[in-house]
């Protein structure tokens, strides 16, 4: 087996994993844990939301002036 047949499944489920295990470490620790731990969960499931509130609030694409596809159905004949 060559080292591209696993480039797909990390593209589509590196990122996911790597925020599920930072999670899964922060609600862990905040579990176990004292002083330092406070601190590790605070990253550990602050930086998850952060991530799913930027990707969930940033702009998005609008159509452009060239782009009529919308207004060709609205338009009376």
């Amino acid at each position: 087996m060559s080292k591209n047949a696993s480039t797909p499944f990390r593209t589509l489920w590196g990122w996911p994993i790597v925020l599920g295990l930072l999670t899964a470490s922060g609600l862990a620790t905040a579990l176990i844990s004292d002083t330092w731990g406070d601190w590790w969960s605070w990253l550990g499931l602050g930086v998850p939301v952060a991530v799913m509130a930027w990707f969930a609030w940033r702009p998005t694409h609008t159509a452009t002036a060239g782009d009529d596809s919308s207004d060709a159905d609205s338009t009376p004949s």
